[in-house]
């Protein structure tokens, strides 16, 4: 018999969660950060936002989900400090450098990152 709470509940069925953010590294390939980008008004990925993406793949690959959004974002600016920290990160990502880089990246977008003050630059 056919448990409906089951597939519910089992994120490996669903690659992502009911806002359209992956659950983790499993169902990400580089065209579906294409596709997105496209969605979200980023015509295209440059070097610059592989860069940032595989940052944040790596960053949850050894670290796990993330505690909080600040968090991200510091580990971010601290890494893009020489291309010139938020400033940069946000050219990059309009949408917050957090939020829609971790969309892109396939990685669980860290608790309250929907936050306009973490979300939007433009």
């Amino acid at each position: 018999m056919l448990d409906i709470n089951h597939i519910i509940e089992n994120e490996a069925l669903h690659p992502t969660d009911p806002e359209g953010n992956m659950y983790g590294l499993d169902h990400w390939s580089p065209l579906t950060a294409m596709k997105l980008a496209r969605e979200e008004g980023l015509d295209e990925l440059t070097e610059a936002h592989w860069h940032v993406i595989y940052a944040l793949r790596n960053l949850y690959r050894e670290n796990g989900h993330p505690a909080n959004v600040r968090e991200v974002m510091y580990v971010l600016e601290q890494s893009f400090i020489e291309e010139g920290g938020s400033r940069y990160l946000y050219e990059l990502f309009p949408k917050g450098p957090v939020n829609q880089a971790s969309r892109l990246a396939g990685v669980p977008v860290p608790p309250n990152s929907s936050d306009p003050s973490f979300g939007w630059a433009g």
